[in-house]
């Protein structure tokens, strides 16, 4: 769990600095640095000493965490796509999407290209805006054609796919909930 910006407004409050803490604490000042720049989780032992040099419980660091703004600049390398298929792929949007309740992603398919088909877990929903393209969802054999601007908002633990229909590359916002990859 990445408690960096938790730990950084704590640290900043209480007035201490990195080098104070680092003594305080016995967790090496590069690792703290790490954790704050979010480079790095930590282990719960030193999440365990970080709080005790702070003179707070282990679960007020974590409080709140998920509530935590998250920004990606659009210049920040993405890392997590991954690909369907040689025609398909889908780009987390966000970080640390493990730790959230919804996951952004953008869907790219090819000309006549298809994603795998997904089943996600009970109680999950899944939204798609298209951006550009043209767009089939097949969701367990009923079908449903979008268009540039069309959305779609459907039970995601139903069977599901998505075929591009047009003659060009499709490219669509989908947003599912809870988390499951």
């Amino acid at each position: 769990m990445y408690i960096g910006n938790k730990l950084h407004a704590l640290r900043k409050a209480k007035k201490i600095s990195l080098t104070e803490l680092s003594q305080q604490s016995g967790v090496q000042l590069a690792t703290l640095s790490r954790i704050e720049n979010m480079k790095m989780v930590g282990t719960l032992e030193s999440h365990i000493n970080i709080a005790k040099a702070l003179g707070l419980d282990v679960t007020e660091l974590y409080r709140d965490i998920d509530k935590q703004p998250t920004v990606m600049d659009a210049g920040e390398a993405r890392t997590d796509i991954f690909t369907h298929s040689e025609h398909s792929s889908c780009e987390l949007l966000t970080k640390n999407v493990l730790q959230k309740k919804m996951m952004p992603a953008l869907v790219r398919i090819n000309p006549k290209g298809k994603t795998k088909p997904e089943k996600n877990q009970a109680g999950s929903e899944k939204f798609i805006f298209v951006l550009e393209g043209s767009i089939e969802a097949d969701i367990q054999g009923q079908k449903f054609a979008l268009n540039k601007s069309n959305t779609l908002y459907f039970d995601a633990s139903l069977p599901h796919t998505f075929t591009n229909t047009g003659k060009s590359a499709a490219r669509a916002l989908c947003v599912c909930t809870p988390v499951s990859l």
